[in-house]
């Protein structure tokens, strides 16, 4: 299996600590990734939040329900964690918080991993949402909604 590593950094008009509250409650991945449509059976341990999702594939009339497993691992100023996906793809996330002039930056590092025949589209979906969670971060923050969707 082949591996690619990409990032993006957004800058938020919030504070470091608004936003890793964000990035940690599971109920906000509901919209913070566009294929995100539901979150189920949240559990909670010592250092880390597990979640299923609901990604949403949509093809005209056609769409197609993803579960994922979703694992949060919570450290200083950083949300890491990794999702197991059907069709044997891994995604490792790292979200690195820190200040900024005015808010917080969000450095978001991905690597994913998938089989020759996923890959391509397994890494063009992933830079669509990484780059969509950004707008979507900002949107939220901007209209000080500081942990709600």
């Amino acid at each position: 299996m082949k591996t690619v590593e990409f990032h993006t950094t957004t800058v938020l008009p919030a504070s470091p600590e608004e936003v890793l509250a964000h990035l940690t409650d599971p109920n906000n991945y509901v919209g913070l990734s566009p294929l995100i449509v539901e979150v189920r059976d949240v559990r909670r341990g010592p250092g880390d939040v597990r979640f299923t999702a609901v990604e949403r594939f949509a093809l005209g009339p056609l769409r197609h329900d993803n579960l994922i497993e979703v694992a949060l691992r919570l450290g200083d100023m950083i949300v890491s964690g990794d999702v197991v996906s059907p069709g044997g793809v891994r995604l490792d996330y790292v979200y690195r918080v820190s200040p900024a002039s005015g808010g917080a930056l969000v450095i978001d590092q991905y690597r994913l991993s998938a089989p020759f025949g996923l890959l391509w589209f397994a890494v063009a979906q992933a830079k669509k949402v990484q780059a969509a969670r950004g707008r979507e971060l900002v949107r939220r923050f901007t209209q000080g909604c500081s942990a709600q969707r």
